[in-house]
């Protein structure tokens, strides 16, 4: 099926709502003695051990999300094997561990990840580094080590998979995310295609405030021949396909053009689970919205579809000035440390001037090729956007009213809605969960579909997901850089669209985060 018959996206989209009925009706359980394992293993191949004294940055998390930072130097610049353990450690590494019932060990990554199942992959195509011969690598958080996948200058077949886009074609290394499928549709069955952008956001979010705080420029790119990358990674597509490239640093040199014929790659993989179960509806989306020829990826780059947002009605909050106080000064790199995702909040307030912290970080600059604007900017300053925010605060000091909000991240401002106590709404609308009505603000990221499938096609679905995953994670960060807490969770997609209605009139949501102060819990081992 080709990429421009969006009614594929919108017959995924439409049948992997959540709605009443399907949650209450749904009949899935989940089997513990068939959970996939959280890692891909490849038994047969040794690692090489990354670099574990990394370099700290100093850069304090809010300076980054913020845009205070000095941006990237202009010129080449080559990653370091140090950069790129870096890089690695603070998106996908494993950060904390706890122990679960039986004594079993539960391992908590730097991102969050729905149902903490980590089925996000990352891989690395890279010419020469220092201390790294050309090749491509499997990423191993479990003995945080590279595994050489294929030995030689493999750029080249990113390059032209890609379109030529330059950030591509002349970067000396280029990260590739991926998704096992099976290990979160264990659990959330064909939604959790969904779940690829989201927790692959989450990752990317960390892994651009990481690059931004050492100053190793990045990019985004989601717009590619999708058939080429995967068989570089030798990876069956029925259970795991790429999903992003991220650049990685810049030297004026391209890769040479691939080779006529790549070898396949024949590695043993470690079984998940004892079977696994497959979900049709997933795997007929990837394959809908997946680019067959480069020229396809590089028509998706350039102008943005048009969105329109309703004109101001309501009473309107100006934040900026809230943000030139003293901002709390833990760096990116303790913050991602201690980053969890909130079980239970106090129904306690925060700040308008952290919220204000938080909004403005979520509604920053984003380095992706479907954002004009955001291809030469660091993070911070709006910019180019696919997704509008929505807020029902519940609990927001220094003179918030509860209420509905929508935030307009050009005049750093929120327009309310409608006023009133909406707590027990938010919790239904979290899919009927406390957390989203303990919390003190529930921040919706919502996207024009339409607009956004015209100008795209299906890949438009990854896009709008992604942007908005990207942005929940900055949120994420920027909660935890106050000592606050948040959690990503899902939603009921028609309603909540119907809360925020007539200003959210037509548009689709995409990502749902919730903050506020935790409850106490009990500290992992590091």
């Amino acid at each position: 099926m080709s990429n421009l018959n969006t009614q594929a996206a919108w017959e995924y989209h439409n049948s992997t709502k959540h709605t009443w009925r399907s949650v209450h009706s749904g009949g899935h359980s989940m089997d513990w003695n068939n959970q996939p394992r959280p890692f891909k293993l490849y038994p047969g191949l040794e690692g090489q051990r990354l670099p574990s004294d990394l370099a700290p940055s100093g850069v304090s998390a809010l300076d980054v999300l913020l845009g205070r930072t000095a941006p990237a130097p202009s010129g080449p610049q080559l990653p370091s094997l140090q950069q790129i353990a870096a890089l690695l450690y603070f998106s996908a590494g494993i950060t904390k561990r706890g122990v679960v019932g039986g004594g079993g060990q539960m391992y908590f990554r730097a991102a969050a990840c729905t149902g903490a199942l980590y089925h996000i992959e990352l891989y690395l195509v890279c010419g020469d580094l220092p201390d790294l011969p050309a090749g491509v690598y499997h990423f191993g958080p479990h003995d945080f080590s590279l595994r050489p996948l294929r030995q030689g200058d493999f750029r080249g077949v990113l390059a032209e998979a890609s379109g030529g886009e330059p950030a591509v074609a002349h970067a000396p290394a280029v990260i590739v995310t991926t998704s096992v499928f099976w290990r979160n549709a264990w659990k959330y069955q064909a939604r959790a295609y969904r779940h690829s952008y989201w927790d692959s956001g989450t990752i990317l979010a960390n892994l651009l405030a990481a690059g931004a705080a050492s100053q190793v420029p990045l990019q985004i790119v989601t717009a590619f021949a999708d058939a080429p990358v995967n068989q570089l990674l030798g990876l069956d597509t029925a259970s795991e396909a790429a999903l992003h490239l991220v650049s990685v640093g810049r030297t004026p040199e391209q890769p040479s053009p691939p080779a006529a014929t790549m070898p396949p790659l024949a590695l043993e993989i470690a079984p998940y689970s004892r079977r696994e179960v497959d979900y049709p509806a997933m795997r007929a989306m990837h394959q809908a919205s997946s680019l067959t020829e480069p020229a396809e990826a590089r028509d998706l780059r350039g102008s943005l579809p048009v969105l329109t947002t309703p004109a101001l009605e309501g009473a309107v909050t100006p934040l900026a000035k809230l943000l030139e106080g003293e901002l709390p000064r833990d760096t990116i790199e303790q913050v991602i440390q201690r980053r969890g995702s909130s079980r239970s909040f106090r129904r306690d307030g925060i700040g308008l001037p952290q919220l204000a912290a938080i909004l403005s970080a979520t509604g920053g600059r984003l380095p992706a090729d479907f954002l004009s604007t955001g291809l030469k900017a660091s993070l911070g300053k709006p910019g180019d956007t696919l997704v509008q925010m929505y807020l029902i605060a519940n609990a927001v000091e220094d003179g918030l009213a509860t209420g509905s909000y929508a935030y307009h991240p050009d005049t750093q401002s929120l327009e309310l809605l409608q006023a009133g106590d909406f707590r027990e709404r938010a919790g239904y609308l979290g899919l009927e969960q406390e957390l989203p009505a303990d919390a003190s603000v529930n921040l919706y990221f919502l996207t024009d579909l339409t607009a956004v499938l015209a100008r795209y096609g299906n890949r438009g679905y990854r896009m709008a997901q992604t942007e908005a995953a990207i942005r929940g994670g900055w949120a994420y960060l920027a909660a935890y850089a106050q000592r606050l807490g948040a959690s990503g969770l899902t939603f009921y997609d028609d309603e909540v669209t119907q809360f925020f209605s007539p200003h959210a009139a037509g548009r689709s949501v995409m990502f749902l985060v919730a903050l506020g102060r935790p409850q106490r819990r009990p500290r992992l081992e590091s």
